[in-house]
């Protein structure tokens, strides 16, 4: 990973709350944590391949939040039942509370990057892009199996 993308992500990578990510289990072998830096760091890089970097701050800080539950999803708690459907209104939430200052982007990338699952589409070309990575990110989780 380069040095632009850790400036830009250590603004909200280095928050003793956003740390709490490293210990939540995701996908299998995983953690929230590195799940939302694999997200933000495709997107950082498709950015730079497209001559679009004007909007890395954007883009990294929304796909860094897009999973900002603070939970372990997989803990047995009936209240996380449908988490797939209602986190991303949970992280928005969190988001918020943390960072006032969302922009419209931002906040699209965080409520919308589970669509087609939850039916509302994303309204921005970042929240489509954070929607995309997250999936393929989500496909690498599942297949590394280490």
């Amino acid at each position: 990973m380069d040095r632009e993308f850790f400036e830009i992500a250590k603004r909200i990578t280095e928050n003793c709350e956003y740390y709490k990510l490293k210990s939540y289990k995701h996908h299998i072998n995983t953690t929230t944590y590195r799940h939302s830096l694999k997200v933000a760091y495709l997107c950082y890089l498709h950015l730079k391949k497209h001559g679009s970097l004007e909007k890395a701050n954007t883009v990294v800080r929304g796909a860094l939040l897009h999973d900002y539950f603070l939970y372990d999803c997989h803990a047995e708690d009936t209240s996380r039942r449908l988490h797939n459907l209602r986190h991303p209104k949970v992280a928005l939430k969190n988001a918020r509370k943390r960072y006032p200052d969302l922009t419209y982007a931002e906040e699209d990338m965080i409520l919308h990057h589970m669509f087609p699952l939850t039916p509302i589409p994303p309204k921005t070309r970042a929240g489509w892009l954070v929607c995309l990575y997250d999936k393929i990110a989500t496909v690498s989780d599942l297949l590394d199996r280490n």
